[in-house]
């Protein structure tokens, strides 16, 4: 049974979350807070397996609510958002603090099948429910500028990214403390909710030294810029240049990580580290077994640090990974292999 504990202001949203969650016999409403204060007096009170966090509320806000409960009983947190545009800086930070997933606040959405999002909250609530509190990593300051340098002169200068649940922090710390002196080429995919994938690239924009956006189609790769692919959109590389398609999910997920791994495995496989971070299922594998084949570098993120060890055990299991490493070593390795510099 996975205990938890709604924290909204909305009568209304707390009402329509039980009766979403009710449709699961696994799952159990163990309480209600109206604000942040509320939701760190029961959570310490109730001990639940997941805390349900409203990012907007009086008294104390989602963000200063999921800071102290990381401080005073560490606890899976889903950030919930009412408005992806105007919540996304605050649920974003909130990630980075703890929390572990964001999503869109399942009410007001005529448009879909009460079913369906039913079925996405109930399935997200099982993998965060059942996840042990893991360290969480504290926020990374910005590397110290240097003077200009000229790219160095190495043959891995493409950087490509694949993570899902857990990788927003993954992601964010990985940036956050690569140094902009080695000139990557960045490549995101992240497995992330609908609404949100333009907000992510924001934030990472905002905390790291890279430049940052959300991708788009015949965008060239250029050093130094991080591309983010799109929600519900494949993106991959083709003549140095980013598709962007609708194309039918591959392992259920659109944006999927193969996508983009194999298409850098077709003509620039030499040119690429390939990073798979936490994340549940298989997304990424069959793409890091091609770019092994054809010449490619893949680091994979190591059980302890992952929130989620399904992506990475996937690959690993397949033999796809070069080195698997702790997400406070990937960087230090990421470095070396883009200053054509050995790992070992």
């Amino acid at each position: 049974m996975i205990r938890i504990l709604i924290a909204d202001d909305s009568l209304t949203t707390r009402l329509v979350l039980k009766d979403l969650v009710a449709r699961d016999d696994g799952i159990a409403v163990i309480g209600e807070a109206v604000d942040g204060r509320e939701a760190v007096e029961k959570t310490i009170k109730l001990r639940p397996d997941l805390v349900i966090m409203d990012i907007m509320m009086p008294a104390m806000d989602g963000l200063s609510a999921t800071m102290e409960i990381m401080g005073r009983c560490p606890t899976p947190i889903l950030i919930l958002s009412a408005d992806a545009d105007e919540d996304s800086d605050n649920a974003f930070q909130a990630i980075q603090f703890g929390a572990l997933d964001v999503m869109a606040k399942p009410v007001g959405a005529v448009t879909e099948s009460f079913d369906a999002i039913a079925e996405n909250l109930i399935e997200k609530i099982k993998i965060l429910g059942r996840i042990p509190v893991m360290h969480h990593f504290r926020r990374q300051s910005r590397p110290q500028p240097t003077a200009p340098q000229p790219p160095p002169d190495r043959r891995r200068n493409i950087l490509a990214i694949g993570a899902s649940t857990g990788g927003p922090r993954a992601v964010a710390h990985l940036l956050c403390t690569l140094s902009p002196a080695t000139h990557p080429r960045i490549l995101v995919v992240q497995h992330i909710a609908k609404g949100f994938a333009g907000n992510f690239a924001q934030w990472l924009d905002k905390e790291s030294p890279f430049s940052v956006r959300l991708a788009e189609h015949g965008d060239r790769m250029r050093d130094g810029v991080a591309l983010v692919a799109p929600n519900n959109c494949h993106m991959e590389v083709r003549n140095e240049r980013i598709i962007l398609s609708d194309a039918p999910p591959i392992n259920s997920c659109r944006p999927s990580v193969d996508a983009l791994f194999l298409s850098l495995a077709q003509r620039h496989a030499s040119e690429c580290i390939a990073v798979l971070l936490t994340g549940m299922g298989r997304d990424g594998t069959a793409g890091m077994l091609a770019l092994r084949r054809k010449g490619g570098y893949n680091i994979v993120q190591d059980e302890a640090s992952s929130t989620v060890f399904g992506m990475p055990r996937s690959a690993i299991e397949a033999r796809a990974a070069h080195q698997v490493l702790p997400l406070t070593k990937i960087t230090e390795a990421v470095d070396h292999l883009l200053r054509g510099k050995s790992t070992e």
